[in-house]
């Protein structure tokens, strides 16, 4: 018998164990002032280059510290941010941006131009639509301080949507000297224009990271909505707690030792609700899928029946069991782009089966050549809809044979070895789950999980050049029916092919006291202005 993460945790809180750690183990240091603000997040930060890294923490980070050209805000309509006013010539070829008055980096030196165009080039050299940006440009260049250019080859109407994107990794803004920096290569200074300062000498990694209130930071006028509007600081300091034990981080939030616990398990959501002092809010109400990537360049999965045995083995129902108990903070999901977006579809679902078709699965197993090969799942033990999810999934694939291993780790050991393309005997591996918000799958071009170029497309590298000449259309196509009709032919393929496996849909929420307000809503991003505490 399989003992579950749940199983043990019900267990745990059954035991009142939750209520009676000690503080000292509750919470990591001392408690501070109504001007500080904690929050406990499951993973330790280890990588600090937003632009080379396209975690949801390290994009966290960003957004404290560093800021971007544009921002989406609550209706994901971009709006101008460090950008004052811009503008475009007749022909819709040359895009002028202005800089507005006030921005400066933490080391006390003034944002240029120069700034802006060296990390437009950087990102553009990482991000699926930077990439898109770069190819599309015929230069990219300043003009003087304050202004800069980008010339186009062709007309791009979705080039200010790139710039204020939100999927990871984000363009932020950095000096010229760290921009100018291969992405190989990563930025380790942590300077950047935005509205917090990174605290290098109170950084404990593993255990805490600080972030002070940047006094010289001149927000927009604008109130704040999404990303968007006004980046107000109201605190004088927050302070990132690592806890990656769910029950330690709801029991510090109970005793008020933090403030807001990020990514709390659905196991703990009726708590949190029934807690006078708590409340359990949704920040994205489109939610997030969790997604199976596999690995295309190695057995099994470099034959396409055996991915095609993934989608028939998946039971979604049985995945939202595990992963979102509560049926309202889960559903199924059967389209690439999503259940939310405009450009979700049924094309070429057929394979969608409630309960899944085990038997099906199996049969296309066998005519992949299946022999035995070792399949190893990288399981995320701190991430708690992950874990559950691995396995559940290792569970299914051994009912049918497959000789499926857990490969556990925290986050980051996840995310280090996912880079791997070697076999599994050589450290490789073969299934990995991760997710991605539900808004982000409405556009290929900024999505790296709808990227399917091979060596250049994200990890488990897809490749179809049938689905990337689909995509490439993707830019030109300018109604919202002509995109939809393209997304119908782009699904049509993927499923073919199976560029990935979706394995349910999850909202996300958080936990906070009652006492801090003022949280900003952002799909999967947790950014740190505006929020204060009674």
């Amino acid at each position: 018998m399989t003992i579950s993460r749940r199983d043990l945790f019900k267990v745990g809180l059954a035991a009142g164990t939750a209520l009676s750690m000690p503080a000292i183990v509750r919470a990591q240091t001392a408690p501070t002032g109504a001007r500080t603000v904690r929050l406990a997040k499951l993973n330790d930060l280890r990588v600090f280059d937003p632009v080379a890294s396209t975690e949801g923490d390290t994009a966290d980070h960003g957004l404290a510290i560093y800021d971007t050209l544009f921002a989406v805000d609550s209706k994901l309509i971009p709006q101008p941010q460090m950008v004052e006013k811009w503008g475009v010539s007749d022909d819709k070829r040359t895009y002028t941006f202005q800089l507005r008055d006030g921005l400066g980096w933490h080391d006390g030196t003034p944002v240029t131009a120069a700034d802006c165009v060296a990390s437009i080039r950087r990102w553009g050299g990482v991000a699926p639509g930077g990439q898109l940006l770069t190819a599309s440009a015929k230069d990219i260049s300043k003009k003087d301080d304050r202004i800069f250019t980008i010339a186009l080859k062709e007309p791009l109407g979705i080039l200010l949507d790139i710039l204020a994107g939100v999927t990871t990794p984000l363009p932020f803004m950095m000096r010229e000297q760290d921009a100018n920096r291969p992405s190989s290569e990563l930025v380790t200074a942590n300077i950047g224009s935005g509205p917090f300062k990174f605290n290098q000498e109170l950084a404990r990694p593993g255990v805490s990271f600080t972030y002070d209130r940047n006094d010289k930071y001149v927000p927009r006028q604008e109130a704040p909505d999404g990303l968007a509007g006004g980046k107000i600081v109201k605190v004088d300091q927050a302070i990132w707690n690592v806890i990656p034990d769910q029950q330690t981080s709801f029991a510090a939030l109970q005793a008020g030792e933090i403030d807001i616990f990020v990514f709390p398990s659905a196991d703990l959501y009726p708590l949190i609700e029934s807690d006078p002092n708590l409340v359990l809010e949704v920040m994205n109400t489109s939610g997030s899928d969790l997604i199976m990537r596999m690995n295309h360049l190695q057995k099994p999965f470099n034959n396409v029946k055996a991915r095609q045995a993934m989608l028939h083995l998946v039971d979604q129902e049985a995945f939202i069991g595990v992963v979102s108990p509560d049926p309202k903070y889960g559903r199924t999901v059967t389209s690439i782009f999503g259940n939310t977006s405009p450009v979700s579809n049924d094309e070429n679902t057929g394979w969608y089966k409630k309960g899944g078709d085990p038997e099906r699965a199996k049969q296309l197993f066998q005519e992949a050549g299946y022999a035995g090969e070792k399949v190893v799942i990288l399981q995320s033990t701190d991430w708690p809809q992950a874990d559950s999810a691995a396995q559940l999934l290792a569970q299914a694939l051994q009912k049918i044979g497959i000789n499926a291993e857990l490969a556990p780790s925290d986050w980051g050991g996840v995310t280090a070895r996912r880079q791997k393309k070697d076999p599994v005997e050589q450290g490789g591996w073969s299934i990995h789950i991760t997710n991605e918000y539900d808004n982000a799958l409405g556009n290929p071009l900024a999505s790296p999980f709808l990227v399917a170029s091979g060596d250049a497309a994200w990890v488990g590298w897809p490749k179809n050049d049938e689905y990337e000449a689909l995509r490439a259309k993707w830019a030109s196509v300018e109604t919202l029916e002509e995109r939809k009709s393209l997304a119908r032919e782009m699904q049509k393929v993927w499923w073919d092919f199976v560029g990935d496996v979706r394995l349910c849909q999850f909202i996300d929420a958080i936990g906070r006291r009652k006492s801090l307000t003022g949280i900003v809503s952002a799909p999967f991003l947790h950014p740190m202005w505006n929020m204060q505490r009674a």
